[in-house]
């Protein structure tokens, strides 16, 4: 029977799904990962070409190092998750004509936790 599989299903995914699928592999581990172990960490849905070719965008992009001391041809990530969403938050506010309206719409957003971490960080004295 014809059908989809797996493939096909990758096919459908946008690049950035595909390059979050790699960078969550990344992060779910202290060391590089070859092409092949990011391919099987992603249950083996994305063709190994694929998964290479999505590294090198993200190298590109700056968003991944290869490993230059350790295996040859593995990846890690330039910037944790947490770096990585801050630094898009950041570029999203400064794309609008009026960031701290953009800014006091994502608070209202927020859940209670994510308000009281807010606050909490504020009273520190992050800025």
């Amino acid at each position: 029977m014809g059908g989809t599989g797996a493939r096909g299903r990758a096919e459908r995914r946008s690049a950035g799904e595909l390059e979050s699928a790699v960078l969550a592999a990344l992060w779910a581990t202290e060391r590089p990962l070859t092409p092949a172990e990011i391919q099987a960490e992603i249950d083996g849905e994305l063709a190994y070409n694929t998964v290479h070719t999505i590294l090198k965008r993200l190298y590109d992009k700056g968003l991944v190092l290869r490993d230059a001391d350790g295996r040859r041809g593995a990846y890690r990530p330039a910037k944790n998750a947490a770096e990585l969403t801050a630094e898009a938050m950041h570029e999203a506010l400064n794309r609008g004509p009026d960031p701290i309206a953009a800014l006091q719409q994502f608070v209202t957003g927020l859940s209670p936790e994510e308000e009281r971490a807010l606050r909490e960080l504020l009273a520190e004295g992050g800025t």
